[in-house]
Formats: structure tokens, sequence, C-alpha cells
């Protein structure tokens, strides 16, 4: 017969080694949560959209002082590969639904081509989008206006400057390009082809009004007819102003650094120090493409030409009950 003390001890021990998860081993999950973050400007809803990060060689594309970008990236713990945020925005106004940019598509491999996964999450479908608006036809901000050579948004127009539009669908320009800007020029064809054959593209020229509360703003530099668009309700203003910046850490502090990618790296750079003085004086938010996702912020001055980036904090947004 077994002593009570002992038999208490062994009803023990057994209660243990059977709680549940005690030693379980849990699988790494990997991956992260949906791309998304919603902000309110005004009555208007901006969806943040991610389409994904990939490294970028920093040291190798940034035009400046090799040893003071080199510290800066340091000093923000980067290295000379950058892991950069490809960022779309999806605004609602109530009245119409508009995206800036399309994201890469397929046109740059495997770690970009999120943003329909991510739209489709933050509770929209591509059906749905009344127009795409386009900052400039770099691959990473059109490649996703197509699926399989079809129309992604298809009941969208397209809408970009014309400046642009000559620009990157010229046959001529393309066969003069180097053979290294060549693929830029294809990606844009490629991906605006479907859109001119459906009589959905529509340009404009320069700064004007689109719709209610969005107005194209020409920042030509980084591209001949990059442009921002400003997002405006209620006395709230959100800039979504594409390639102003590249790295942040580098370019807040040093604006005059331009980057590879830049067709006239004279204008990109003047533009970028006048819209960093404008947000920071009249501070307005800024949006940008390649700004740490959601990449959505305010930029203060530091004097002398320096400024910083000063992420929105994240707030919850329900909707009444």
């Amino acid at each position: 017969m077994v002593p009570l003390r002992s038999l208490r001890g062994l009803i023990l021990c057994c209660a243990v080694a059977f709680v549940p998860g005690v030693h379980a081993e849990a699988r790494v999950v990997g991956g992260q949560a949906p791309g998304f973050y919603r902000i309110m400007v005004g009555e208007f809803e901006v969806t943040a959209l991610s389409d994904g990060t990939n490294p970028m060689p920093a040291t190798r594309l940034l035009n400046g002082d090799p040893g003071k970008v080199a510290t800066l990236l340091r000093e923000n713990f980067l290295g000379e590969r950058v892991e950069t945020s490809h960022n779309s925005y999806l605004i609602n106004t109530g009245k119409k639904l508009v995206l800036i940019d399309a994201g890469a598509g397929a046109l740059l491999g495997p770690q970009t081509g999120d943003l329909l996964h991510n739209l489709r999450a933050a509770g929209y479908r591509p059906e749905q989008v009344d127009e795409v608006y386009v900052t400039h036809l770099h691959p990473d901000h059109v490649g996703g206006l197509v699926t399989d050579g079809k129309r992604t948004f298809s009941n969208a127009i397209v809408r970009l400057d014309k400046r642009e539009m000559e620009f990157w669908l010229s046959e001529a320009k393309m066969h003069a390009a180097p053979e290294a800007t060549k693929r830029f020029f294809e990606g844009a064809m490629v991906s605006l082809r479907p859109y001119v054959a459906a009589q959905k593209m529509k340009p404009f020229n320069g700064s004007v009004p689109l719709i209610p509360g969005i107005t194209s703003q020409s920042l030509y530099g980084h591209t001949p007819g990059h442009t921002g668009f400003s997002i405006e309700s209620n006395g709230e203003k959100l800039l979504l102003w594409g390639d102003v910046i590249h790295v942040a850490a580098v370019q807040f502090e040093d604006p005059a650094v331009t980057i590879a990618y830049d067709v006239d790296a004279g204008s990109a750079r003047g533009e970028r120090r006048r819209m960093l003085a404008d947000a920071a004086q009249q501070g307005y938010l800024i949006g940008g493409a390649h700004v740490p996702f959601p990449g959505i912020g305010h930029v203060r001055t530091d004097g002398d030409g320096r400024f910083t980036f000063l992420p929105v904090i994240y707030m919850s947004l329900k909707l009444p009950r």
C-alpha cells in the first residue's frame, strides 16, 4: 500500500507534467503582419500600403562625400546596404478612391510586389480604385499596374505628368539611353500599354487640381515629370512626395546628397531642399515612397540646411459604434 504522503507527491508530479504548454516548443512563424496603416487627413482616410522592402547598396548609389555618408549610416545603425521601403498610398475621399503609385509588381523580384495583398488586407479590392496617380515611371512605382499583362485596376484611370509620359514612352529616347537605363523605359511601356489601349490614360500638365482635395505638385528632377500629390481636407494637409528622399538616414541630414537614379541630379537636389524647408516651415505631413514604412510624418529643421524626420505616432482608428 502506497503511503498517503507519497501518493499526494505522485499526483502533484503528474499534474505538473501534463500542464498544457509547459514543455511545448513553439515554431518560428516568420513573416510580418499585413502592411497597411491608416491615418485621417481631415475627412479623408489615407491608407499607407507596403509593396515590400529590398536591400539597396546605399554607399554605391548615393552621390555625396563617402566618409560623411558612411558616418551617417553608421550613426543610424545601418550598413552599406539599406533595407528600403516601397510605399504606396490609398486615399478615400468619400467619393473617390485614389491610389498613389502602384508598386513594383513583378519587376523587382520576390521581396516586393505585395501591394495587392496588403490592399485587400486593408479592406479594399483593386476594382474599387477609381484613379491611379503616378509620381513617376520608375519600375517600383508602376510595375503593379499590370498583372499577367492585364490591367490590375480594371476600372481605374491612370494619371501622370505629360512630361513623364512623353519621356519614358519614347522609343527614340529608349534607344539613345545607356544600356543600364533601358529597363526603366521597358518597364514603363509594359506597365502603361494596357491602359493606353483601353483609353484609360489621362495625363496632366504641371501643378493642377485633379479631384476636389487632391492637387498635383511638380517636383521635376528625379525624373523629367516627377510629381507629388497634395492631399487637403478640413485645413489639414499631407504631401505625398514620391522619391524626394531615398535614404532617410542620410538625405534629411544632408539634402545635397543625390542618388544615381536621378535623371537631373541638380534639379532633384534643389527640389529636395525646397520641399524639406517648406514642410518644416508650414508643418504639414509628408509621405515618402522610400521613407521607412508607413513613411508618414513631419519634417523639423535643425538649422544649417539639416533636417530631421519625425514619424507619426501609432494611434487606433475606430469607427463609431
